[in-house]
């Protein structure tokens, strides 16, 4: 974990951009359609908190921390996905909800997928999801970081300002969701077939 603040910052805006298009190709997939995902920026800032936070507390597969390596003795690759899977479904409802509660709107709904567990997480999305990620922190994440720490020092400025824009698109966003009691679509894209859904996942 030798990186810099700096270097984390820009993985955060990478990792937040890559959430933004997973997201609009599962859209795409189930529904045919992409959309600006309620932001005003393509960046979905939790993605960035998710797999840093993951990467702060139980490392890479390839690299785990000592906490990782306690719970999981018996496979730590196995065992790094079960966890992941476990964060990722625990958090979707704690950020379901929370929308909900605050907004009083339903965020995303998942209730018409098999195995769902409130309309928040599904065990199926999860697996999914869980996947990308353990795939990513195991092929990607390191070499990525090595990179980051190799680029000259103007980047540390547009990780800052990124990141800066990011925050204030995340809160601006949510206000404005707060503020209308509705979802914050602002553009929507049919990429094939008839949309067969107006409800956001």
């Amino acid at each position: 974990m030798n990186y810099s603040l700096d270097d984390y910052l820009l993985m955060s805006a990478l990792i937040s951009f890559l959430g933004f298009c997973l997201e609009n190709i599962w859209m795409c997939f189930k529904y045919g359609y992409i959309d600006n995902r309620n932001m005003g920026l393509p960046f979905l800032l939790g993605y960035s908190y998710a797999v840093l936070g993951i990467y702060f507390v139980l490392g890479t597969p390839d690299q785990p921390t000592a906490l990782l390596s306690f719970l999981t003795p018996w496979n730590e690759y196995a065992g790094y996905y079960l966890i992941v899977f476990l964060i990722v479904s625990f958090g979707e409802i704690i950020l379901g909800k929370t929308v909900e509660r605050i907004c009083g709107i339903y965020y995303w709904d998942y209730t018409n997928i098999p195995l769902h567990i409130t309309r928040y997480t599904s065990v199926f999305t999860s697996l999914g999801f869980s996947l990308v990620i353990t795939q990513f922190m195991k092929h990607f994440f390191i070499p990525v970081m090595d990179i980051i720490s190799e680029l000259p020092p103007y980047m540390d400025y547009i990780g800052r300002g990124t990141y800066a824009l990011m925050v204030i698109d995340f809160f601006r966003s949510f206000g404005i969701m707060y503020k209308k009691r509705s979802l914050n679509i602002t553009w929507k894209k049919q990429i094939f077939g008839k949309r067969r859904s107006e409800q956001s996942a």
